[in-house]
């Protein structure tokens, strides 16, 4: 049976279809409509998804409406509470006739099974943060499966208003910068100003339960304006550091496994990433572990069984070999040279289907990739490497032999020969490749580093700054009209 898990309604609507165990697929709404961070389902999503894969023979929504709506009540959001229905939006883009029955989940239940039902373990402590649910601002549950099917049991939970990710969306409004866009941003400019622990005190009133001294849900304008937007990036940084650090040594205190998995939008902040190792001795984060990704948990949950994760490659498909000899030309020509090929990675990094990738040594290149891109000169760049060869030029944090989904840093041992991928406190945010990988970045690579001896390229997302990814190949021809770089398929 097809079942088809939907995340809409807040920021980063998603779909994904399942059947029998296999993620079918699996896209953001916002690569359709090219409104970026879109909240709203759109017809060519559904089509794109139903015309290829079959229509679903049932609905998982990804939380429970009605209880968020008291804590809307409570948080007085009462244009949210009386906003019409998400079954009422979904039938503006769905025929009510055709539309199957839906069944709710729990919105951090949803987040730890997209993650749990994914990952290789038969057990695991699985622990959500994101900035609110429909109560649960940070949740940490055992799951386990017991006769084939996965089943949850929440170990302790904190709520609204206390929460880690609406503090780090607070600051990053602070900071200038757009909440639940670029809290990305405020996380890369904390590498150019020292921390002030004072911000921990301030805001923290309980360490170990994580309250708040105050409700942070609409920001913090007026907070220490003695303090530029970097030294407050750092701060908030450091200050979400220490918070993670209180949550993982609960977690692994209350836990019954050994394993972890790490879910939420505050799991994408892969500085913080390389703090968690120690706790556990195997870590997995699913590469899409915000709202958008829970649309997999909600038809996870409504499956009940183990998926068969083979990797990110879940969304549009533009057919055809992956072009590695085009590619090769164009690197050695020109040096930056995207690719829009295979099927589009469900997540918010691009792993190689839809990339602009460059030659990493040059001093130029940094710069010259942040103007197409339409970027702050101080945003870093992440470099794409043959897993087999990441320990000979990156210091790997513990717990994290590999990094396939870019979800953690890694220090650079040699700075001077790869300045296009290196941030200002000399780490990079590396994605290894294994010889397993669905996508065609593993055969370039090889054959990158047989002529040019080195292992790697600088991998960003095939987009312009506050634009979602390109998705099809009318994307792609936009994208290279307007910005002169060649896009290949």
């Amino acid at each position: 049976m097809n079942i088809l898990g939907i995340s809409a309604g807040f920021h980063d609507a998603g779909i994904t279809l399942i059947n029998d165990g296999e993620i079918k697929f699996a896209a953001h709404a916002e690569r359709y409509s090219k409104v970026k961070h879109d909240s709203e389902l759109n017809a060519e999503i559904l089509n794109d998804c139903f015309e290829g894969y079959g229509v679903p023979q049932s609905i998982a929504y990804y939380e429970r409406p009605w209880l968020k709506k008291t804590r809307q009540l409570y948080a007085g959001q009462y244009n949210e509470v009386f906003k019409s229905s998400f079954r009422h939006q979904l039938e503006q883009v769905w025929p009510r006739e055709e539309m199957p029955r839906i069944e709710y989940h729990g919105h951090h239940k949803s987040h730890a099974a997209a993650g749990f039902q994914t990952s290789p373990y038969d057990d695991a402590t699985v622990v959500v943060i994101d900035a609110i649910g429909e109560w649960d601002t940070i949740s940490i549950w055992d799951a386990r499966y017991i006769n084939g099917r996965a089943k949850y049991k929440k170990l302790w939970s904190q709520k609204y208003p206390h929460s880690i990710g609406l503090f780090y969306s607070a600051m990053t409004k602070r900071a200038g910068l757009k909440p639940l866009d670029e809290e990305y941003i405020l996380m890369g400019m904390a590498a150019y100003a020292m921390y002030d622990a004072s911000m921990y005190g301030d805001f923290i009133r309980n360490a170990y339960d994580l309250n708040f001294q105050q409700n942070l849900h609409l920001g913090c304008d007026e907070y220490r304006p003695d303090l530029d937007e970097f030294k407050i990036a750092a701060s908030a940084q450091y200050t979400l550091e220490q918070c993670l650090h209180q949550v993982m040594l609960r977690a692994e205190k209350i836990g019954h496994s050994h394993n972890l998995v790490y879910m939420g939008g505050v799991a994408l902040n892969c500085k913080a990433n390389d703090l968690i190792g120690p706790y556990f001795q195997n870590i997995w984060i699913m590469p899409n572990p915000g709202d958008c990704g829970s649309s997999l948990g909600a038809a996870a949950l409504a499956y009940g069984s183990r998926l068969n994760w083979k990797g990110p490659y879940l969304g549009t498909e533009i057919p055809g070999p992956y072009p590695v000899k085009d590619l090769m030309s164009e690197l050695l020509t020109n040096k930056i040279v995207g690719v829009a090929n295979g099927r589009a990675e469900f997540g918010p990094r691009a792993l190689g289907n839809r990339s602009l990738l460059a030659d990493p040594r040059g001093p130029e290149i940094k710069d010259k990739v942040n103007k197409i891109k339409r970027r702050q000169e101080f945003r870093p760049f992440a470099p794409v490497i043959l897993e087999e060869l990441v320990d000979e030029y990156f210091d790997m944090p513990v717990g994290f032999k590999t990094s396939p989904y870019m979800q953690v840093v890694a220090y650079c041992r040699y700075l001077e020969q790869f300045p296009a991928i290196i941030h200002a406190d000399g780490t990079s945010r590396v994605q290894t490749v294994g010889k397993d990988c669905q996508s065609g970045i593993r055969e370039l690579l090889e054959a990158w580093f047989e002529w040019t001896g080195c292992p790697m390229l600088l991998n960003t997302s095939l987009n312009i700054r506050g634009e979602p990814m390109v998705n099809d190949r009318s994307d792609a021809d936009r994208f290279e009209k307007l910005y002169g770089v060649r896009v290949l398929s």
